[in-house]
């Protein structure tokens, strides 16, 4: 186990009040546990905007299969890019529309690369990236 650096912090004691709160009402252990938690996440979507890092996660969309040739399309693109996508769910939502989720692991400049190629697809509806980096 990593050794742990002890570092006190100063803040308003109403912030701190309400923080206790939260901790209290996510039935969270401790604040230590909490920040530790929040920072990791901090430099991991400084990882994400930056494009330094490997990352991990999905993209989630929602689009017209019926629109142009949207789902030769999304194939075609996926193609493109298999070297960063681990895998890919479809769901039917309605008899014009289609959920997908899209899996992806590697460097955020190229996964950033990819959202912004489906986000520019006219027949997709909404994107949804989510990401994670190891910190």
């Amino acid at each position: 186990m990593e050794r742990l650096a002890r570092f006190s912090i100063s803040l308003p004691e109403s912030l701190l009040e309400e923080f206790d709160r939260w901790i209290e009402k996510k039935g969270h252990t401790s604040r230590s546990d909490v920040l530790r938690q929040l920072i990791r996440n901090y430099i991991s979507e400084t990882y994400w905007e930056e494009g330094t890092k490997e990352v991990y996660g999905t993209v989630t969309l929602v689009y017209d299969h019926h629109s142009h040739d949207t789902a030769q399309e999304l194939t075609s693109l996926q193609h493109d890019f298999n070297d960063i996508i681990v895998c890919s769910t479809h769901i039917h939502i309605d008899h014009d529309h289609c959920f997908e989720v899209v899996v992806l692991r590697g460097s955020s400049d190229k996964v950033k690369e990819f959202v912004d190629a489906l986000n520019g697809l006219k027949s997709v509806h909404h994107t949804k990236p989510v990401f994670t980096a190891i910190v």
